[in-house]
């Protein structure tokens, strides 16, 4: 690619922006080398990591690169022996801590994402972590060796500052010194070559003795190192000496181990460099809005609202171009300052961006391909030095381009034949193409040679084109039209300037009528190709609508299905839920009763009644969870004798007997009949027939039944049911007091069966034993 071309494509200036988006200068310098390449595997490859650093960013939204140091020449001084500075040593560990975390960053993404080329890049760099961690243990963030650096050094730095102390010291208390303050023309301490100093009078020189180390301007001051700290600042002096050797001494064994690490570093720092290169292309193709095109090798462009990414998204006008199938030319026609060159430099630019691995502003599907060479010959190459006219400096390039181009070659030529005759400059462009053409090569070509129109249609190869202009406000839309040749609208434009109308029919007449035909033609494709534009517009809003629509509907149907899948996933689990429920109280039911007839206790028939109830209860509340169809209430006024109800205040169901009052009926309860309020009810079970009242014989067995229960070794739940079914037996004998025993222990059954007595139905009350009860040991009950 020459480099002449790449400046009239204005590629120097892509490449400074790229330049810009790099965070280190090793990455910088990579972006400033970026060239074309004519390789279709090398730009696959090129694209691909961009891709990739475009999917990094949108995944993550920045990427760490900060801290990343060119380290070549330091590597390369530590692989002479030389001793490394501390800042260089300093910026060594900054790239490996740098490095390190950016590789652990990526490769989190490269676990979820498939991103190879990142990938690879990230398991190039080695994370260095002793080295890193030796540096920073004996220099700071300033570049300062630390006292911890070595044991040596520690020491000499503490006589050091001992040393200096008292040599403060004993300043302090010169210039204090009231017999010394009048001889003194400040009383201060400062430091002239690394020794304390005091600022004497000249006229007192000779009190002090010592050494002279510098005057002021006026010569009036004398900055004197006293004669009584000499010894002291020499000795400082030494000590000092002595520092420096020990801080060389450490740099040159991190010198050392740098130089041990040599081939890490260097792989670390060209793997950070192309990193920070690629995310420097991703973050370019981000500020643009560009995508990655898709690529081909036959030569064939596809530009969907390809834009000039130099010019402002809010100016640049998009433009279609498809260039290498149906036809091998574009001639784009019409008069100047229409956009054409524009467009030209849009396709060239464009192409070179793709060829340099970058993303290019234009729409999804957009189509590119490699070329081996790019040639362009735009604006004015007038040479001065040469004494070339435009012409000549036009032509000398372009039979250049005519020798150096291929089949895989792109040529752009802006104002092709122009500077000469207009009839010969025609001709000569007609005879340039056909030779491009015949050659096989991409061809774009602007004229304002209006011979060429008709050019375009005789060669099957060549299409023409031009730059839509608005006669109603006089200026360009910079629209590109492929298909529709440029047509003068100089009739039109004089005619909305208000030129006579007269003056402009003359001037008509003086055209042939063939030239008329041809614009009226061309007038005629223009409002076709415009009415046919508008229509694909409404068809592609009326497309993009039913698009929305039927994703809006694919979308509730999911969101159906999966509610739907949800519901009976509840109601299953619920129904799962309600039969355990009933199995678990129809199992406890059975093993009460099995429990009684163990023990030999004589089963009442009302046990059996409310075992049979539970038992029905259980089946109903299962029925209730499969059907889920709500209850259908039964207003108060509505009971009869015969329903069966729930009592509200005893939690208990019963069944009605008779109706003792306007608003109370006598409800039978287990063996108890009361009287309850028609408020304190609702029916659970009404019956439509005459209600069937049975009378049940209850036999009363008070020798059966001891005035005591001893729960002594049961658990809490046991005992509570035992609880349970003692005070039913109770009631049914007739006593009225009896005794729980439930022990001392550690008071949790105690407490569970005083809790459970609180609320029990058929008790009065209850308290602990007093003396001779069994105290705290037992309850004593009163039933009801």
């Amino acid at each position: 690619m020459e480099q002449r071309v790449l400046k009239t494509l204005e590629y120097d200036k892509i490449v400074a922006l790229l330049v810009e988006k790099a965070t280190s200068n090793v990455g910088k310098e990579k972006a400033q080398a970026l060239f074309p390449s004519s390789n279709m595997d090398q730009v696959r490859f090129s694209q691909q990591a961009t891709t990739e650093g475009a999917t990094v960013l949108r995944l993550k939204g920045s990427v760490p690169l900060g801290g990343i140091r060119d380290i070549r020449s330091s590597s390369q001084r530590a692989r002479l022996g030389s001793m490394l500075a501390p800042m260089e040593l300093m910026d060594i560990a900054s790239t490996i801590f740098a490095g390190r975390r950016l590789k652990t960053m990526l490769l989190d993404v490269c676990e979820e994402n498939e991103l190879p080329i990142i990938k690879a890049e990230a398991e190039r760099i080695e994370g260095l972590r002793e080295l890193e961690s030796e540096i920073k243990r004996c220099i700071d963030e300033n570049g300062d060796v630390l006292d911890s650096a070595s044991p040596e050094l520690r020491t000499i730095r503490q006589e050091i500052r001992q040393l200096e102390s008292r040599i403060r010291e004993k300043l302090d208390q010169m210039v204090r010194s009231s017999s010394y303050q009048k001889m003194l023309m400040e009383s201060i301490i400062t430091i002239r070559g690394d020794r304390f100093v005091i600022p004497v009078k000249q006229e007192y020189r000779h009190v002090f003795g010592g050494i002279v180390h510098d005057q002021s301007a006026s010569g009036a001051t004398l900055f004197i190192e006293p004669e009584a700290i000499v010894t002291m600042n020499n000795k400082l002096r030494e000590f000092r000496l002595k520092e420096e050797r020990e801080v060389e001494k450490i740099l040159y064994q991190l010198t050392e181990r740098v130089a041990e690490q040599l081939e890490p570093l260097k792989e670390n720092v060209e793997a950070l460099a192309e990193l920070d290169f690629i995310f420097a292309k991703a973050q370019l193709a981000y500020s643009m809005k560009a995508i990655g095109p898709k690529l081909n090798d036959r030569g064939y462009i596809r530009l969907r609202k390809g834009r000039h990414p130099l010019i402002s998204r809010d100016v640049v006008v998009p433009i279609d171009v498809e260039l290498g199938g149906e036809y091998t030319a574009i001639v784009v026609t019409g008069p100047n300052t229409g956009g054409k060159t524009v467009s030209l430099k849009t396709v060239g630019l464009l192409s070179l961006m793709t060829m340099s691995g970058l993303h290019i502003p234009a729409e999804e599907e957009s189509e590119m391909t490699v070329f081996s060479s790019i040639f362009a010959d735009i604006g004015d190459e007038q040479s001065i030095e040469q004494s070339l006219s435009t012409f000549s400096s036009h032509m000398t390039n372009i039979i250049h381009i005519l020798k150096s181009m291929d089949e895989r070659s792109l040529v752009l030529f802006d104002e092709l034949g122009a500077g000469t005759d207009p009839t010969e400059g025609a001709a000569l462009a007609m005879s340039i193409i056909d030779h491009v053409i015949d050659k096989k090569a991409r061809l774009i070509a602007t004229t304002h040679y209006s011979e060429l129109k008709a050019y375009a249609y005789e060669r099957p190869e060549a299409i023409n084109a031009s730059v839509e202009f608005d006669v109603q406000t006089l200026r360009p839309t910079y629209r590109l039209l492929v298909g529709v040749p440029g047509r003068s609208n100089a009739f039109a434009i004089s005619r909305r300037l208000g030129l006579p109308e007269e003056i402009i029919e003359r001037a008509k007449g003086s055209i042939s009528e063939e030239e008329n035909q041809v614009e009226m033609m061309i007038a005629s494709l223009e409002r076709n190709r415009k009415k046919a534009e508008q229509e694909r517009h409404d068809a592609e809003a009326l497309r993009k609508e039913s698009e929305e629509l039927r994703k809006q509907l694919e979308e509730e149907r999911a969101r159906f299905a999966e509610e739907k899948n949800r519901l009976l996933e509840k109601a299953e689990e619920e129904a799962r839920l309600a039969v355990q429920l009933a199995k678990e109280e129809a199992d406890t039911i059975i093993r009460e009763l099995r429990g009684m007839m163990k023990e030999g206790i004589d089963i009442k028939e009302h046990k059996l009644i409310d075992a049979k109830k539970r038992l029905g209860e259980a089946v109903l509340e299962l029925e209730k969870e499969k059907v889920k169809k709500p209850a259908k209430a039964v207003r108060a006024t509505q009971i009869k004798p015969g329903d069966e109800v729930m009592v509200t205040s005893f939690n208990q169901r019963g069944t009605v007997l008779e109706k003792t009052g306007s608003k109370e009926f006598l409800v039978q309860i287990g063996i108890m009949k009361m009287k309850v309020k028609q408020d304190d009810m609702h029916v659970v079970n009404p019956v439509k027939a005459e209600p069937q009242v049975t009378y049940t014989s209850v036999k009363r067995a008070r020798g059966n039944v001891k005035m005591e229960l001893d729960l002594r070794g049961f658990k809490v739940e046991d005992g509570l049911r035992e609880i349970d079914q003692y005070l039913d037996e109770a009631l049914l004998a007739g006593l009225h007091t009896v005794s729980i025993i439930h022990g001392h222990g550690t008071g949790a059954l105690r407490k569970a069966v005083q809790d459970y007595l609180r609320h029990h139905r058929l008790v009065k009350s209850h308290r602990l034993g007093g003396q001779g009860e069994g105290g705290v040991g037992a309850t004593i009950v009163e039933l009801k």
